[in-house]
């Protein structure tokens, strides 16, 4: 028996021609995807709508489904998909819908799982951690600054204190002696040592002040015997008459200080 190739499949559902004047969208889409062999699970899968969803819209149930747009939404997108026309199913959703549930096409319904949403309430508070988030980096940055002034401050105040200890250090007066005449060469010879900085004073036998002042570096001073010697912290100082080592031990108080007449 000889079978015709172009004679039409029996089993195969014929595709609509049109909407019919009675028939409601979601039906004509399913009679289309059944034409066109598609399963339900490859349309959810292409438009990104649930499968549940899919049902709800070709079973034209509408209580189901979002408000009103969002179903024209899905109505025009399964067109595309089918390669239909997507404005008579439009229009024939907005006369029905009305029909079925008293609202305008546009209204939303009140068991509707999609809610226009407001401003959140949240977002007051994200505006005051905003302004949290300012005052502690105001703060963070104002605490910087005055470690640095601290820092700068103790530094300058560290290097005027050793500028005035140097400059202290050196204000000691010591008497100049004529080189070039011999007689003011001649008499007794004082050295003097520092360890540490420390206050002097030192006459020679004709009433002439030798050195007076805070010292800390070495002092050689020439002078007519006995010399009247006054030293703040003997223990700072080594002394030496003539090149000869003297003691300060006997000379020294119980604060520390010597001042004592000294002969050779």
């Amino acid at each position: 028996m000889e079978i015709n190739s172009n004679s039409p499949n029996p089993n195969a559902t014929p595709t609509p021609t049109g909407l019919g004047n009675v028939q409601r969208p979601g039906e004509f889409l399913r009679q289309i995807r059944l034409s066109q062999n598609k399963q339900l699970s490859d349309v959810a899968q292409e438009l990104k709508i649930s499968e549940k969803q899919l049902i709800a819209l070709e079973s034209d149930d509408y209580k189901a489904l979002p408000e009103a747009p969002f179903i024209k939404g899905y109505y025009r997108a399964y067109a595309k998909f089918l390669n239909t026309d997507a404005a008579s199913l439009i229009q024939r959703f907005d006369e029905i819908y009305k029909n079925d549930t008293g609202l305008p096409p546009n209204h939303a319904l009140k068991d509707s799982p999609i809610k226009t949403m407001g401003r959140l309430a949240s977002s007051g508070r994200r505006g005051m951690n905003k302004w949290v988030k300012r005052v502690i980096i105001l703060i963070a940055v104002i605490a910087v600054i005055w470690a640095l002034w601290a820092v700068l401050s103790h530094w300058m105040d560290k290097k005027d204190s050793t500028e005035e200890v140097r400059n202290t250090d050196q204000s000691v007066e010591i008497v100049a002696h004529d080189t070039s005449n011999p007689a003011s060469m001649a008499g007794d010879q004082l050295q003097l040592e520092f360890s540490t900085p420390t206050s002097v004073m030192i006459v020679d036998a004709t009433g002439k002040m030798l050195a007076q002042g805070r010292q800390s570096s070495a002092l050689t001073l020439q002078g007519q015997a006995p010399f009247s010697i006054r030293i703040d912290d003997a223990s700072a100082v080594k002394l030496k008459l003539n090149h000869e080592n003297i003691s300060l031990g006997s000379y020294t108080n119980s604060s520390g200080s010597a001042d004592f007449r000294l002969s050779p």
